[in-house]
C-alpha cells in the first residue's frame, strides 16, 4: 500500500516530511503516526492508513515533495516482504550509485597533507539542488570536520536555501579529506563543498586549511572613485584610490567562486576585498557581505560627490557623529520552515486580494455578565470553558447566512458562494507559528457545539493532532489578537476566502449610554472587531451591513438566544 503526501488545503501544492516515526522494518498499526510534514498551512502528524510493515521510506527529512507523491510503502499483509524489499532497495541504490559515480569515474586527486595514503579515490561533495528555482545554498552547520569518519547516510552538514532547510548525508562511508565552504558562506548548486576520501577504513588526515592559493590576476577599478572609510560595522570597509587596475599581492584570506563572480562582475579590486569585514567562518567574505559592501560604496561615493561640491562654498562644519556597531549587536535567527511558508503565503495575500478594512465597536457588557456568573456551571455540565469567541463564531455564523456572498471564493471571474461554512479559528502556535484549523459544518451546530468544535481544535492544534481535513477547505476566518491585549488590527486575509474577522481585547471604557430618556456616561466592557474584506467582491456597504449585524446580535444576547 502507497502513503503519500497528503493535500493540506485547496492551494497546498507540496509538502515537508520533518520526522519519521518509524522506520524501515518497523510494523504499524492503523492510525499509529509514522511521520510529520510542514506545509505552509500547517505542521501535522499522519498516521498510517492500515496495520502491516513498513518496507520503504521513499522520502528523506527535510526532503519538500509534490502533493500525492508516494512518500513510503506499507505492506498490509506483514509478511516477509520486509527482507525481499531491503535487499532490493539494497540492490537498486547500488545501482544508482554505480549510474551515478562509476568507480573508474572518481577522480584520484593530489590531496597533499590531507591524505597520507596513496591512490585513495576522492568523491567531490556539491552544493545539491533543492528545487527547479534554487540557484544557491548556504551552509548552515558542518557535523564533520576535516579527519573524521563518516558513514554512508550519515550526516555530513545542514545548508538552508530559499524553499527548505536540510541535513545531507554523506553518500559514502569514508573520511572527510577536505571541507572547502565554510558555515554561512553562500554559493551556487553544483559548487564543491567538501572531499571525501572513499572506503570503509579511517585514513589518518590532517585538517588542510580553507585557505587556497589564489593566482595574480588583475580586477579593473571604475574611473572616478573617491577614498572614503567607514567604521566597523557590517560593511567595514576602506576603499582606497588608485590610479591603475590592480593586481592580486599575497593574502591569506579565501574567496568563494560566488565571491569572486560577484567581485569581477561589480568592478571591485582585491584590495577591496581584502578590507571587507566577513561575517563567515574564520572572518570568510561571504555573498552577503559584498553585496553590503556595494550598497555602502555606492552612499559613501555620493557623500564624497557632495562634500566636494559644497566644500567651495563652506570649508568648515561641525563634526558629524556616526553610530557605531558591530557583530556583536546583532542576532541572525534562520527562519524555518513554517514560517518561511507563513510568510510566503502573507506575501501571495496581499498580492491577490484587494484588502479594505472596516472597524466598529461591541458592547460586550452583557456577555461578560453572563460568563462571570456561568462559566463554572457551564464548565462542569457541559466541559465547556466559556470565553468571548464562542459568542463570536455564533454571531459570525448568523451574519455569514444572513450576507452569505462573504462566504465566498473568487476563481478567475467567477464567484463561488459556498452553501456551508467552515469557520476558521486562527491558533498561535509557540514560539512563533500560526495555524488555522477550521470547524466543519458550523452552520449546523448550535453554541455549545461551536464551542466545545474551538476548544478541540485549539488543543489538537497545539499537540500536532490535527488532520489534513481540520485544515482545508476554510471559508470564513476569526482571528482573535484580542488574548494578547491588541486592543485593534488589520488581518490579512487567508486565501482562498474573501474576508477575516479580526477581534480585539475586550477593555472598560466610558461610554455614552442612555439612562430613563438620558444620556449618561457609563463604564462598559467594549471590544473592537474589524472586518478586512476583498474589495474585489465585496465592497463597503456590504462589509459595513456584516460588521453592523455582528454588533446587533452580540449587543442584544440573552440566554435564551444559546
Amino acid at each position: 500500500m502507497d502513503v503519500v503526501m497528503p493535500k493540506m488545503g485547496e492551494s497546498v501544492s507540496e509538502g515537508t516530511i520533518i520526522k519519521w516515526h518509524k522506520k524501515k522494518g518497523d510494523r504499524v498499526k492503523r492510525d499509529e503516526i509514522i511521520f510529520e510534514i510542514s506545509t505552509d498551512k500547517v505542521d501535522t502528524e499522519i498516521p498510517s492508513p492500515a496495520d502491516g510493515v513498513l518496507v520503504d521510506i521513499k522520502v528523506n527529512e527535510g526532503d519538500t515533495v509534490e502533493v500525492g507523491t508516494v512518500v513510503a510503502v506499507i505492506d498490509s499483509n506483514g509478511s516477509g516482504e520486509v527482507k525481499r524489499a531491503e535487499q532490493f532497495s539494497t540492490q537498486q541504490k547500488k545501482e544508482e550509485i554505480k549510474k551515478e559515480q562509476p568507480a573508474q569515474s572518481f577522480e584520484k586527486k593530489e590531496m597533499g597533507s590531507a591524505l597520507t595514503t596513496a591512490g585513495v579515490d576522492v568523491i567531490e561533495i556539491k552544493m545539491p539542488k533543492m528545487g527547479e528555482s534554487v540557484m544557491e545554498g548556504t551552509i548552515i552547520k558542518w557535523h564533520k570536520k576535516v579527519g573524521d569518519a563518516v558513514k554512508k547516510d550519515e550526516t555530513l552538514f545542514e545548508i538552508s536555501t530559499d524553499k527548505v532547510d536540510t541535513e545531507v548525508p554523506s553518500p559514502i562511508a569514508g573520511t572527510v579529506a577536505e571541507i572547502l565552504v565554510a558555515e554561512q558562506e553562500t554559493v551556487e548548486v553544483g559548487t564543491v563543498v567538501a572531499k571525501l576520501s572513499a572506503g570503509d577504513i579511517v585514513i589518518k588526515a590532517e585538517p588542510k586549511k580553507l585557505v587556497p592559493e589564489i593566482k595574480q590576476e588583475s580586477i579593473p577599478v571604475s574611473q572616478g572613485q573617491q577614498p572614503s572609510a567607514m567604521h566597523d560595522n557590517f560593511a567595514n570597509t576602506v576603499l582606497q584610490q588608485q590610479d591603475k587596475p590592480l593586481t592580486r599581492k599575497e593574502s591569506s584570506r579565501f574567496y568563494s567562486p560566488l565571491v569572486m563572480n560577484i567581485a569581477r562582475k561589480e568592478n571591485i579590486s582585491f584590495d577591496e576585498l581584502d578590507k571587507i569585514y566577513g561575517t563567515g567562518l574564520n572572518n570568510r567574505v561571504t555573498k552577503n557581505d559584498v553585496l553590503s559592501y556595494l550598497q555602502s560604496r555606492g552612499k559613501s561615493h555620493s557623500v564624497q560627490s557632495g562634500i566636494q561640491t559644497k566644500a567651495v562654498v563652506q570649508t568648515t562644519s561641525a563634526p558629524k557623529v556616526e553610530a557605531v556597531y558591530s557583530r556583536g549587536d546583532v542576532t541572525i535567527i534562520p527562519m524555518d520552515n513554517i514560517r518561511q511558508k507563513i510568510m510566503q503565503h502573507m506575501i501571495a495575500s496581499r498580492d491577490t486580494s484587494v484588502h479594505v478594512t472596516a472597524l466598529i465597536e461591541v458592547d460586550m457588557t452583557k456577555i461578560y455578565n453572563f460568563i462571570s456568573e456561568n462559566k463554572d456551571e457551564y464548565l462542569s455540565s457541559e466541559n465547556v470553558k466559556l470565553t468571548y469567541m464562542p459568542f463570536i463564531a455564533n454571531a459570525v455564523v448568523k451574519g455569514l447566512k444572513e450576507y452569505p456572498l462573504i462566504n465566498s471564493t473568487i476563481e478567475g471571474s467567477a464567484i463561488y458562494q459556498k452553501k456551508y461554512i467552515n469557520l476558521g479559528i486562527a491558533v498561535a502556535m509557540e514560539p512563533n507559528g500560526l495555524i488555522v484549523p477550521n470547524i466543519k459544518g458550523a452552520e449546523q451546530r448550535n453554541f455549545i457545539g461551536i464551542a466545545k468544535a474551538i476548544n478541540d481544535l485549539a488543543v489538537r492544534a497545539r499537540t500536532k493532532k490535527l488532520t489534513p481535513d481540520d485544515i482545508s477547505s476554510g471559508t470564513f476566518t476569526i482571528t482573535n489578537y484580542g488574548v494578547f491585549g491588541t486592543v485593534w488590527g488589520t488581518p490579512i486575509i487567508n486565501q482562498p476566502e474573501v474576508a477575516i474577522l479580526g477581534v480585539g481585547a475586550v477593555i472598560k471604557k466610558p461610554v455614552v449610554i442612555e439612562v430613563d430618556g438620558s444620556d449618561a456616561i457609563g463604564i462598559r466592557n467594549v471590544m473592537s472587531l474589524t472586518l478586512a474584506h476583498d474589495h474585489r467582491l465585496i465592497d463597503g456597504m456590504l462589509g459595513g451591513k456584516f460588521l453592523k449585524f455582528l454588533k446587533d446580535t452580540l449587543e442584544s444576547f440573552d440566554e435564551t438566544s444559546i
